[in-house]
C-alpha cells in the first residue's frame, strides 16, 4: 500500500488508515476476539496507520490497538491519538456516547498544556508506546462546545499548543493537528499557529466539499496534511437515500436526500454504486494523505477494501462532480 508524508516531518501513513472507533463498541457491542480479528485483517491488508482516541469506549479502542500492536516492530506501522478528553476512574456504564459497555472511566474536556500532557501520558499507557506518531486536538470548536468553546480555546492557545511543540521537539509524538468535524475551528488555529495535520471528518466528501472553499487552499499555502474521516458522512453514502438515512449522526434532509438520490443515479448509470464512488472520490483527492475507513466487522473492511482496488471505469468520473 501507497506512503504519503505528513507535511515536513518524518511521519509517513498508509493511503487508507483504519479507523478504530467500532474497537470501542460504538452502537455495537464486541468482544476482544472480534476486535483483534479486524485488526489483523486490516494489517493482513497492509493497513499500517491506526487512528484511535481515548473518546472511543473510554479507553477500551486504545486499549485493544495496544494489545495488537504489542510485539510488532515500531517502525512498521503509525498510530495517531488523540487528546482534549481526560480519562479517571469512573462508574460502569451500559452506554456511554453511543458506545455501549465503556471502560468505567469518567471524562472532562481539559485543552490546556497539564490536560493535554496527561491525556497523551494516559493514552500511551494503554498504547502501550512511549510515542506516538500523530497526536490530534479532538472535537475542539463551536460544534461540540458551543458557547464553551472560547473557554476552550483560550486554555489551548494559551498553553496547549506550547505542550505539543515539547512533546514534538522531545521527540514523543511526530506529528500534531486537529482532528474535527468542522472546517471553522481549522481555520481559526491555523490563524493563529502552524498545524502538520488536520483529521477531517465529514467536510470533503462525495456529498459535503465545504472544506473546498476556505480550508483546503489554507492547507495547500502552508503544506498541513489532510486525512480524511467520516466519508460516508455517517452512512448516507453507504445506504442511499433510503428511509432513515443518516447524515452528519442526525437524520437527514429532504435537500441532503435529494443530492444523495442524484450521486446515486449517476453511480448506477455508470455502473457503479454510490459507496464506491464515495471511496473513490475521497481515495483520489490530491489533498489527501490518508483516508480512514472505520469498521468493527471483517466482512465490511473487506468490501470497503475490495471496493476501493476495483477497476474504476472512465465514464464513472463524472459521478464526481458537485451536485
Amino acid at each position: 500500500m501507497n506512503r504519503n508524508r505528513i507535511c515536513q516531518t518524518n511521519v509517513e501513513v498508509t493511503g487508507v488508515a483504519f479507523g478504530c472507533s467500532g474497537l470501542g463498541n460504538l452502537y455495537r457491542k464486541i468482544d476482544d476476539a472480534e476486535a483483534q480479528a479486524v485488526l489483523r485483517r486490516a494489517w493482513d491488508r497492509g493497513i499500517r496507520y491506526f487512528d484511535t482516541a481515548p473518546h472511543y469506549g473510554r479507553g477500551l479502542s486504545e486499549a485493544r490497538l495496544g494489545q495488537f500492536l504489542k510485539g510488532r516492530p515500531r517502525g512498521d506501522y503509525a498510530i495517531s491519538t488523540k487528546v482534549g478528553r481526560l480519562l479517571s476512574p469512573g462508574p460502569a456504564l451500559a452506554e456511554a456516547d453511543g458506545f455501549i459497555e465503556p471502560l468505567p472511566n469518567g471524562v472532562r474536556y481539559d485543552y490546556s498544556g497539564d490536560g493535554i500532557e496527561a491525556a497523551f501520558k494516559q493514552s500511551c499507557e494503554r498504547l502501550g508506546t512511549s510515542y506516538v506518531d500523530i497526536l490530534y486536538v479532538h472535537d475542539i470548536g463551536r460544534m461540540t462546545h458551543g458557547a464553551e468553546n472560547a473557554r476552550h480555546m483560550a486554555a489551548f492557545l494559551g498553553s496547549g499548543l506550547d505542550s505539543l511543540h515539547r512533546l514534538k521537539a522531545a521527540g514523543r509524538i511526530g506529528a500534531f493537528g486537529l482532528g474535527v468535524n468542522e472546517n471553522e475551528v481549522c481555520l481559526e488555529v491555523m490563524a493563529a499557529a502552524d498545524i502538520d495535520a488536520i483529521l477531517l471528518a465529514g467536510r470533503l466528501t462525495l456529498i459535503d466539499r465545504s472544506a473546498e472553499e476556505g480550508l483546503l487552499p489554507m492547507c495547500r499555502s502552508r503544506g498541513t496534511s489532510l486525512v480524511l474521516g467520516g466519508i460516508f458522512n455517517s452512512g448516507i453514502l453507504a445506504t442511499g437515500p433510503v428511509p432513515g438515512a443518516h447524515f452528519d449522526y442526525a437524520p437527514a434532509s429532504a435537500e441532503i436526500l435529494a443530492r444523495a438520490g442524484v450521486l446515486q443515479d449517476r453511480a448506477r448509470a455508470a455502473g457503479v454504486d454510490l459507496a464506491t464512488a464515495a471511496l473513490r472520490f475521497a481515495m483520489t483527492h490530491p489533498q489527501a494523505a490518508s483516508v480512514l475507513i472505520g469498521t468493527a466487522r471483517v466482512a465490511s473492511l473487506d468490501r470497503n477494501l475490495d471496493a476501493a482496488e476495483a477497476p474504476w471505469p472512465a465514464e464513472a468520473d463524472r459521478v464526481l462532480l458537485p451536485v
